[in-house]
Formats: C-alpha cells, sequence, structure tokens
C-alpha cells in the first residue's frame, strides 16, 4: 500500500469516578511510527460532566489533560516521560490504569493523511 500510513489510535476517556467504570470521550491520540506522528486532540464538555459527577472540578481535569498533551507532544515541561521516543510515549499513555483519564485499548488502521484522521476519529468518537 504505497502511501498509506499504518497507524494506531486510541479513545481518550474521562473516569469521574473510577470506582464505577463510566466513562466519557473527552479525546482521541494517534501514533505513526514509521511517519514519526504522535498527536493527541481533547474536548471537555462539563454540562455533559456534570451528568456523571457534580464533585469533580474542571481545573483538575484540565490539569489532567494537559499533563497528556505536554506528554504526547515531547515538551520539555512534560516531565521525563515526555522526553522518551514516541512510540514509548504512546505506549505509556494508552497503557491500563486506574486515573481519571484513560484510553481505549489501541486500534489500527491505514490512512493517507493523519492529520485528517485524527479529525475524523475525533468528530466520530468525541463530538
Amino acid at each position: 500500500m504505497p502511501g498509506k500510513h499504518f497507524f494506531e489510535y486510541a479513545i481518550i476517556r474521562l473516569v469521574p469516578k473510577v470506582e464505577r467504570e463510566e466513562f466519557m470521550n473527552v479525546g482521541v491520540i494517534l501514533f505513526c511510527k514509521n511517519a514519526g506522528y504522535l498527536k493527541c486532540k481533547f474536548h471537555l464538555d462539563m454540562e455533559k460532566v456534570a451528568v456523571f459527577c457534580k464533585e469533580i472540578l474542571e481545573e483538575d481535569i484540565q490539569n489532567n489533560l494537559n499533563a497528556f498533551q505536554k506528554i504526547c507532544a515531547g515538551s520539555s515541561d512534560g516531565g521525563p516521560v515526555a522526553q522518551w521516543e514516541k512510540a514509548d510515549r504512546f505506549r505509556w499513555l494508552t497503557a491500563q490504569r486506574s486515573a481519571s483519564i484513560q484510553t481505549s485499548r489501541p486500534h489500527n488502521g491505514f490512512s493517507d493523511n493523519l492529520d485528517e484522521t485524527l479529525e475524523k476519529i475525533y468528530r466520530e468518537q468525541v463530538l
């Protein structure tokens, strides 16, 4: 498949009360090793969040999503994990964990345009 990029992605989920295991999709992370591509995109709808949990603070959620974004982007202020190779950062960000920000298991596919694919998945799964 010339011109096609093999990619992996996961849906980023907000789990307001981890013990209840209820979640809402708030973002997407997409990785392609051969293209050196790792990006994520979020949308936080606090009205929708309030349906799940009135006690959760928007600032706390935003801080967690910002940390996720910094690691994904490899930001210098993203801590030690942000300095890892892209593949390792993707694996770390999508590892199973018991936290308020979690991801689905990774899925894969092929794409001619990774930015467009990220947008498409974002529109379908988050908005």
